[in-house]
């Protein structure tokens, strides 16, 4: 019987201060996406299996909370919005008459191990933008990126971009088994250069190739590290994919927010369905990426309109713990007015209440505790 006091693991109640502050700060990041042009969207918060399968390329079958409906469909709540925006934008929308934009704000379900400490509900706000493959396109998301965290009073935060399509280009050179690949994929992701290197050694891939896939856990930081990336290697593909990023990063100097972007050719996404840039935000006093996204090109193919596509998700839990570790407090709103009444001044209370919410004001009116009694 104690269990209908508590919540399960990996969820939590949200309530008082804490819950107005991030209505406050949901409705900041909202702003910032009406100002670039998008427009609200909301999808169900669950959907058909396929929507979400191994062949779109997002979340493991096995994080996934699945369920049945009376006709024997397999179900699954939500676990990443992409998906879900990207099946709605082919059902509602035609990205070849011209881009279009979407946001959205909602919960993601994901039934991570508990032993990582995760949660297992989170709020998500992200901007989805379809029907366009161009630089500028990927420079407006990463400014959008930028001009999120600041809206939420960050100052000290780091964006992280890494190119898909240069990683892919190697692999494609390389013609590893799917194990050898998914296994090389993890040891990059996690910088492990020596783990690289054993696990190339007997693949006769030849010295320039297996440097390249090795120097890949260590090619970060600054623009300068473009440079090195044209230097490993000659394939026309990953020259192309650099290319696109010194695009990108010129056109971020327009937006006046360089300073905030470093590159990570080593950064790949576990959601497979990326195909050109990928990139996270960090700051302090959280592990966590506090906004992650990149390009999806063809992913809408799945879903019977090919559509190039780029787009971004904040996770707003992520984002308030940080903030409250780094002492920026998002405003809680006005404080509530409270006017007690007895039964005699029931009614000069409750004109004074209309009064102050006529202007705008929040007020409760309470009994005394004579009244209540």
């Amino acid at each position: 019987m104690q269990r209908i006091f508590h919540t399960p693991e990996g969820v939590r109640d949200i309530y008082g201060e804490e819950c107005s502050r991030k209505k406050r700060l949901q409705k900041e990041l909202h702003q910032v996406f009406s100002r670039y042009g998008y427009e609200d969207i909301e999808t169900p918060g669950f959907e058909y299996f396929e929507v979400f399968s191994n062949e779109v390329g997002t979340i493991p079958s096995k994080d996934l909370y699945k369920f049945f409906d009376r006709e024997g469909n397999t179900l699954v709540l939500r676990p990443d919005f992409t998906p879900s925006v990207s099946r709605a934008c082919a059902t509602y929308f035609d990205p070849e008459k011209g881009p279009v934009r979407l946001c959205y704000t909602g919960n993601t379900f994901i039934n991570n191990s508990s032993y990582r400490g995760q949660m297992k509900e989170n709020t998500q706000m992200g901007v989805e933008h379809m029907g366009d493959d161009s630089a500028a396109a990927d420079a407006e998301i990463l400014a959008m990126t930028v001009e999120c965290l600041k809206a939420a009073g960050l100052t000290e935060f780091q964006v992280s971009v890494g190119q898909v399509d240069y990683y892919k280009s190697l692999l494609a050179e390389a013609d590893l088994g799917p194990e050898i690949e998914e296994h090389l994929r993890e040891l990059i992701s996690q910088k492990n250069y020596f783990g690289v290197e054993e696990l190339l050694k007997g693949q006769n891939l030849g010295d320039n190739l297996s440097k390249a896939f090795a120097e890949l856990p260590q090619m970060f930081g600054s623009a300068e590290v473009l440079e090195k990336a044209k230097k490993l290697t000659s394939n026309p593909e990953a020259l192309s994919a650099v290319k696109r990023l010194e695009e990108i990063y010129e056109i971020l100097k327009v937006y006046g927010c360089e300073k905030y972007i470093a590159f990570d050719f080593g950064m790949l996404s576990k959601f497979r369905y990326y195909t050109g840039i990928i990139f996270q935000a960090y700051t302090y006093g959280t592990g966590e990426p506090l906004i992650k996204g990149g390009r999806y090109n063809e992913l809408m193919k799945h879903f019977g309109k090919p559509a190039s596509s780029i787009g971004f998700a904040i996770v707003v839990d992520n984002l308030m713990l940080a903030l409250s570790r780094q002492k920026l407090t998002v405003p809680a709103g006005d404080k509530t007015i409270v006017i007690t009444y007895d039964p005699e001044n029931l009614k000069k209370a409750i004109q004074e209440a209309m009064e102050l919410r006529n202007e705008g004001k929040k007020v409760a009116l309470c009994p005394t505790k004579e009244e209540q009694d």
